[in-house]
This record gives structure tokens, sequence and C-alpha cells, in this order.
């Protein structure tokens, strides 16, 4: 893959040139000169048409979990989030040790591996929120359960410049990865001002299907804000924003 240079930015293919704008900027490639109806058939790409199912699987399961979580994502996320998602993704498939190359699925894989996913690579949990909090899933119950004992904000939220308050956020999600369908809940607390004054005892209990049989997960995110004139202000549009994945419970 190269990368154009010059005043000129070309977008469109010469021959078996394409040119085409990314968000790293202008690039070209060479047309591949291998075609798809041989790729689907060939017995020498099985390897391929292997790697290509799987990655398939990584992008929908990836998709189905951003989906559930779209209520707490509008505030946080990065360019790239999507992209390092599939490749978690891919990693919960590699470590399915049941199934054919080729039919690795996240059913069969290890989807423990997504704690400590973080869903915003500019502003991430473990730099953000110091004070020790608890996370449990019950199964029996559904509830997601999140608790904070009180902190200092000040000493225990590494915020941004510029804010003056935030809040806690976060969400149970119950994942049906085959069926593409989901069941969340949310929770956050009210907007806290980031200064000296302790906190009270934050629990969040976010309710899923009781007894279920699917992946369950719980994420937990801060979101910063600004007062300006008695209003208040999304930081920088939730540009530092972290929400991360602490707690997986695979299912049976």
């Amino acid at each position: 893959m190269a990368r154009q240079k010059g005043i000129l930015k070309i977008k469109g293919t010469i021959g078996d040139i394409t040119f085409y704008k990314t968000k790293d900027g202008y690039l070209v490639k060479e047309k591949s000169a291998i075609e798809g109806n041989r790729i689907a058939t060939d017995p020498a790409f099985q390897r391929t048409r292997e790697n290509n199912y799987e990655f398939g699987r990584a992008g929908k399961a990836g998709k189905v979990l951003r989906t559930a979580l779209r209520p707490l994502l509008l505030n946080t996320s990065d360019s790239r989030m999507v992209g390092r998602l599939t490749q978690m993704m891919m990693k919960v498939i590699k470590a399915d040790l049941v199934s054919d190359r080729g039919q690795r699925n996240v059913i069969d894989g290890e989807t423990e591996l997504l704690v400590g996913f973080e869903f915003n690579s500019n502003g991430k949990l473990s730099n953000s929120l110091y004070a020790p909090f608890t996370s449990n899933i019950d199964r029996v119950s559904g509830d997601v359960i999140l608790e904070i004992p009180p902190f200092v904000p000040i000493e225990m939220v590494a915020a941004p410049s510029g804010t003056t308050h935030f809040k806690i956020v976060s969400g149970g999600a119950e994942l049906d990865f085959e069926a593409g369908t989901f069941v969340v809940s949310t929770s956050e607390t009210v907007v806290l001002p980031w200064d000296a004054t302790p906190t009270v005892l934050v629990t969040h209990t976010n309710v899923v299907t009781p007894n279920s049989t699917k992946p369950i997960l719980m994420v937990v995110g801060v979101e910063f804000y600004q007062e300006v004139n008695g209003s208040m202000y999304p930081l920088k549009n939730g540009a530092y924003n972290p929400l991360s994945v602490v707690i997986v419970d695979s299912g049976v």
C-alpha cells in the first residue's frame, strides 16, 4: 500500500491502480489479479476461505456488541474502535478449541478475552478511574452489579483539562452472537462535581434475562463535563470519555 504525495489528490481507478481516501490520508493500491470466483472455488485458496469465514463472524460479533452498547458508545469511542474490536473478536474466535478451522466461532471461543477492552483509546478507564470498585454477574437473577465505595473525585478521577463535573456510567449486556440479538440495561450517576467532596456509595444494578445461558458482560465508563453559566456541556464532545469491559461471564 502506497501513500499519495503532491498537490493533486486523486480518487478512482486508472488501469490496475486504485486511488482512494482514508482516515490516514490518500492511498494507492494495485488491483488484485485474483478473481473472486477463483478464491471461492479453488482448493488452493481453502485457507483463505476459512480465514474469511471467521473474519466475517468476528465482524458480525463486534457489530452485535456495538449495537447493544450504542446508548453508551454515543458518548465515547475512537475512529479505530470498530477495527480494534474486530481484531479482539478474532482472538476470541481463535481460542475455540472444539470447532474445525473455518467453523470456529465466538460462542465456543473465549469471550473472557474481551475483559479490559477499551472502546476509546484516547481515554482509557484504567487511566481515568482509580477508585476501587467491584463488579458481579448474577445469572440466576440476571443482575449485573457495579459498586463503588465513596471516594474523593479529584484524587480518584483523572480528568482532562477543563473538566468541572463527571458521572459514572455502566451497562450490562446479554449477547446472542449467533442470532445477532441482545438484552441490555444501563445506569448512570447524577452529574457529580469534580472536586474534593467525597461521593456517596455508587450502586448500579443492570438487569438482563434471569437464568440466561448466553454470554453476559459489564462495561463501566466515565463521562466528563464542563459547566458554563449553569449548563453542563460534554467536554470536547466526549473525546476523552473512557468505556471498558470489566467483567465477562461466557455462559454455558
